[in-house]
C-alpha cells in the first residue's frame, strides 16, 4: 500500500483472539490487519514487532466490525458477513470458513453492516446497518432466523442484554430501541435527542454508540454521551464533551470515551470528565478493552490513521502499531 492510502487510512474496527495474544483490526480498504500483542509488548521487542504478522483482504467495502467468538473472527462489510478461523489465521492460512449475507428486500442493495453483538443466550448473532433493520444469525444452523423492524433510518450499533433477553439499538434516526428477543418487538424506544438535558441539534440526533451493563445504558453521537438507567428509562449523567462520540466502554467504576478529537476520555459515572488522554489520530473510531489475558492486557484505540495506539496502562499512550 503506497503512502497516499497510508494517508487516508482509517481503522474502523478491532477484536482480541480468545487467547488474548494478537489483535484483528479492519480498515476503510476492506484489510484486516492481525497484529501479535505477545511480540509487541516483549522486552526484546522491535519495530518490526509492531507491524502486522498478516494483513489481507477480507472485504470490498469497509470493515465497520468485527467480533471474536470462541474459535472465529467474524467480520462484516457491505453486505455481508465473513467468519475466519482464529487457529488458521494465527498460521497466515486466510480463507473464509463460511460467508453469509442477511436476506435483504432487494438483490440490487448492498447496505453496509456497521455494528455486530453475539446473544449467548441462544448463540445467535445480532446484526445492525444500512437497510434499517436487525438481522439475527443462527451460528449453530448458519441461518439468519428474523428480522426486527423499527427504526427510520440505518443502524449504527446494537448491544445485547443478556440478563432480561433483550435487544439495543441505536440509529441514524436519533432513537434507541430496546427489543424483546423471545417475542422480536421493540418493547421501548428512547428518542434521546428530545431530551433537552442531551440534545445538541447543531451536531444532529443520530446515535452512533450504545453499551450497557446490567440495568445501565450509555449512548451518544449528534446528542452528548448520556449515562441512563433502564428501569426508569431516565439520563441520570450527562458528559460535557465536546464533538460525537463514536465508541464507549464501561471499565469498573469509569467510562472510557473516544470520537472526535485526539484523545480517549476517562469519565466518572457522575457526569465528571476525569482526564483526557492524547492519542495519536486525529478523531477516533473504535477502543477495545483486552480482558482475555492479564499478561496482554491492553486498551487499543483506531480511528482516522493507520496506527492504532496501545495503552498498558490508561494514563498514558505506551506505544503504536501501524498497518
Amino acid at each position: 500500500m503506497g503512502p497516499i492510502e497510508l494517508l487516508h487510512m482509517s481503522v474502523f474496527s478491532q477484536s482480541f483472539s480468545p487467547c488474548g495474544r494478537f489483535l484483528a483490526a479492519g480498515n476503510n480498504y476492506g484489510e484486516i490487519a492481525l497484529f501479535s500483542l505477545s511480540a509487541a509488548l516483549s522486552p526484546d521487542v522491535t519495530a518490526l514487532s509492531q507491524k502486522p504478522v498478516l494483513t489481507f483482504t477480507a472485504h470490498e467495502g469497509p470493515v465497520f466490525s468485527l467480533l471474536s467468538t470462541d474459535c472465529h473472527l467474524l467480520s462484516a462489510g457491505n453486505g455481508e458477513i465473513s467468519a475466519w478461523s482464529w487457529t488458521e489465521l494465527i498460521k497466515k492460512n486466510v480463507k473464509p470458513v463460511w460467508t453469509k449475507r442477511p436476506n435483504y428486500k432487494s438483490s440490487l442493495e448492498i447496505p453496509e453492516i456497521n455494528s455486530m453483538v453475539i446473544s449467548p443466550r441462544d448463540n445467535s448473532l445480532i446484526v445492525g446497518g444500512g437497510d434499517n433493520n436487525i438481522h439475527i444469525l443462527d451460528l449453530e444452523h448458519g441461518v439468519f432466523k428474523s428480522v426486527l423492524q423499527g427504526h427510520s433510518d440505518y443502524i449504527h450499533c446494537v448491544s445485547v442484554r443478556e440478563r432480561d433477553g433483550e435487544i439495543l439499538s441505536g440509529g441514524e434516526d436519533g432513537a434507541v430501541r430496546i427489543w424483546d428477543c423471545r417475542t422480536g418487538q421493540s418493547v421501548h424506544c428512547i428518542e434521546v435527542y428530545k431530551y433537552e438535558s442531551c440534545a445538541r441539534p447543531q451536531y444532529g440526533k443520530w446515535i452512533s454508540c450504545l453499551t450497557t451493563d446490567s440495568d445501565w445504558m450509555l449512548c451518544g453521537g449528534g446528542p452528548s454521551l448520556s449515562l441512563w438507567h433502564l428501569r426508569s428509562l431516565s439520563p441520570t449523567s450527562i458528559f460535557p464533551l465536546s464533538g460525537c462520540q463514536r465508541d464507549a466502554s464501561f471499565h469498573q467504576d469509569m467510562i472510557l470515551a473516544v470520537g472526535e478529537g485526539a484523545f480517549v476520555s476517562h469519565c466518572l459515572l457522575g457526569g465528571e470528565v476525569k482526564a483526557q488522554i492524547p492519542c495519536t489520530p486525529q478523531s477516533l473510531n473504535t477502543l477495545q478493552l483486552n480482558t482475555n489475558s492479564s499478561e496482554h492486557r491492553v486498551l487499543t484505540v483506531g480511528g482516522s490513521s493507520d496506527h492504532i495506539d496501545v495503552f498498558t496502562n490508561l494514563s498514558y499512550r505506551a506505544f503504536s502499531l501501524s498497518f
